[in-house]
């Protein structure tokens, strides 16, 4: 099963490893090595919350995801997309934008980081609105009932999280202007800010809300099935093939991708901080890639989430933990280990959790089991 599921993780490992000491030597291994595991460490919980969302897909949806998505995730967000940053910001085209990236690296990485207010705001945004949807709704199983009982009251306030969105996203952006005065440019990006805030807003908004519409008419048509199975079962006949399926899947996994999108943001940033080559960062970012994804899979097909109950809670608040880190660097600098720590921590106190839920829960039928065992005996005598 390891094997399997992550074998094209370790061929991709074995090249893209090969490759960085035939381009930069040992250095280049090095640099490529710490930025696997930097991408594998700030996105675990991309995995844990992408496995809550494949598990609903089919096998097929999850190959899908695993092949094409890689090529999305891997030469989309690690390659090309560093690369429309500059070309966008720095109003060039993208040959140029990519010749500015091989041939002046401390030019290139500057525009990188000019832009990154724009990016902070879209991706923190995004993220914000998937951890206020989840801690706004009300759960059966609650991790930490004293903030999730007042919180899913709250909840059934319409539109309550996309006013608070809009609020924070209000304070990061006067935040800027106010220091327009002190540091020039300041109320250009405040201005940059509000409109890549919004962007991130409405794409949550028509991605999420296309995927949400086409899950619930997946479950309306697999509750037809059901009835048609049945129907069919009685009178011999066959029942018509479910074409919603594939619709859904397809909304499912293309929320799937914007999700892995803007949890890559704070990857690729960070790795500047490591280094500016283009080349590198696409190696050691894109084996990371491959590995979350492989992962998100694993945790599907051994039923990790349905076993340790609080890892999908754990994830999302490590996803409201980033949200708020993006939207504070727009102002402020916070290092690369304080953003990875942040979800490791969450994510491995969350599994802790559910480690000792199982063990009480086990303890509990165990203490049922051995006074039924007294009772018969009992009765026995």
């Amino acid at each position: 099963m390891v094997l399997k599921t992550f074998g094209w993780s370790f061929a991709v490992t074995a090249l893209g490893l090969v490759a960085a000491v035939f381009y930069g030597g040992w250095t280049g291994f090095g640099i490529v090595a710490i930025l696997s595991i930097l991408e594998i460490s700030l996105s675990f919980d991309n995995a844990v919350v992408n496995a809550g969302i494949l598990k609903k897909m089919s096998p097929f949806w999850q190959k899908i995801f695993l092949t094409i998505g890689v090529l999305i995730a891997v030469f989309g967000m690690r390659l090309i997309f560093p690369v429309v940053i500059v070309a966008v910001s720095a109003s060039m085209g993208p040959i140029e934008a990519v010749d500015l990236a091989l041939n002046d690296k401390d030019r290139y990485e500057q525009l990188v980081t000019d832009a990154h207010p724009s990016i902070a705001a879209f991706g923190g945004m995004f993220l914000l609105m998937i951890f206020l949807d989840f801690v706004f709704e009300d759960r059966d199983i609650k991790w930490l009932g004293w903030l999730e009982r007042p919180l899913a009251k709250l909840g059934k306030v319409d539109m309550l999280s996309v006013c608070i969105a809009l609020i924070v996203l209000m304070i990061s952006a006067m935040t800027l202007a106010t220091q327009a005065h002190l540091h020039a440019g300041h109320a250009d990006k405040a201005e940059t800010v509000l409109l890549s805030g919004v962007a991130g807003l409405i794409t949550y908004m028509i991605v999420g809300g296309l995927s949400g519409y086409f899950e619930d008419r997946l479950e309306e048509e697999e509750e037809r099935e059901h009835e048609e199975e049945e129907e069919a079962a009685r009178s011999g006949k066959k029942r018509p093939a479910i074409v919603m399926v594939g619709r859904a899947a397809f909304f499912m996994f293309l929320y799937l991708e914007v999700l892995d999108a803007s949890f890559s943001f704070d990857g690729v940033i960070g790795a500047f901080a490591i280094t500016n080559d283009i080349v590198l960062m696409a190696l050691g970012l894109g084996i990371g890639a491959m590995y979350v994804r492989s992962l998100t899979v694993y945790l599907v097909r051994q039923g990790t989430l349905d076993d340790y109950v609080y890892l999908e809670h754990g994830a999302h608040y490590a996803i409201g933990a980033l949200a708020a880190i993006l939207l504070i660097t727009i102002r402020y600098e916070i290092h690369e280990v304080i953003t990875g720590l942040v979800g490791v921590v969450l994510i491995g106190w969350s599994f802790w959790s559910s480690v000792r839920r199982n063990r009480a829960l086990a303890a509990a039928e165990g203490k049922a089991a051995g006074s039924d065992e007294k009772t018969e005996v009992s009765s026995g005598v």
